[in-house]
């Protein structure tokens, strides 16, 4: 079972990916902890990207792509994987298709930018132990304190609403165009993300199910 999930920012496509991986015990990768493993273990691509890295550089498909490919190679991904945002893009996807990665199915969760925007905004995090919050979905018992630890709740930079509209500009730019390049193939199958978690959850769990 090897799956790519695709969706805006705070559609959903971290938690899904945790829930599959403890179901059908495969790895998932994102491109940040793929990148940040390779640059850790010293490997030829990532000691390529740490040089971009290192110097505030976006890191070029080709070593994206190149550092994808060796982590795919390990043994802990040969029964499957999950990819959690790789692609972003055309140009990556078509990269992927040219090392002979066979992709079962494409999941694109979708949920509206209104939708993202609510959830991602309402999200708070404890400064002091990182427990997360939210002020709809999940709040906490006393305003802006960490039920925890008593600790402040901050909106994190990536969470204030002028960033959010960044990253959904961005995400349909660049990303979005996959769901076309994918349904062309015959490998996309979407799911509309619901603001109940377990509903979402039991979608996704309809489209595996076809796949074993």
């Amino acid at each position: 079972m090897k799956l790519i999930l695709l969706g805006a920012p705070g559609a959903g496509k971290g938690t899904q990916a945790e829930i599959i991986c403890d179901k059908y015990n495969i790895p998932a990768f994102s491109t940040g902890n793929i990148l940040r493993e390779a640059v850790k273990n010293e490997t030829e691509t990532g000691l390529k990207a740490k040089e971009y890295m290192d110097a505030g550089a976006l890191v070029p498909d080709e070593v994206v792509i190149a550092v994808i490919r060796e982590r795919l190679e390990e043994p802990d991904a040969q029964a499957g994987f999950i990819l959690d945002g790789v692609p972003r893009t055309v140009a990556q996807a078509e990269a992927l298709e040219q090392m002979g990665v066979d992709i079962s199915r494409v999941i694109n969760i979708n949920v509206s930018d209104e939708d993202i925007v609510k959830r991602l905004s309402g999200r708070r995090v404890c400064e002091t132990c990182g427990a997360s919050y939210h002020t709809i979905y999940k709040p906490s018992k006393q305003p802006n304190i960490c039920d925890r630890c008593n600790g402040r709740l901050i909106v994190r930079k990536d969470d204030e609403p002028s960033t959010i509209l960044a990253r959904l500009k961005t995400y349909h730019e660049q990303t979005e165009p996959l769901i076309e390049f994918y349904r062309k193939r015959g490998k996309l199958a979407e799911v509309e993300g619901a603001e109940d978690l377990s509903e979402t959850t039991a979608r996704v769990a309809k489209v595996l199910e076809a796949l074993e």
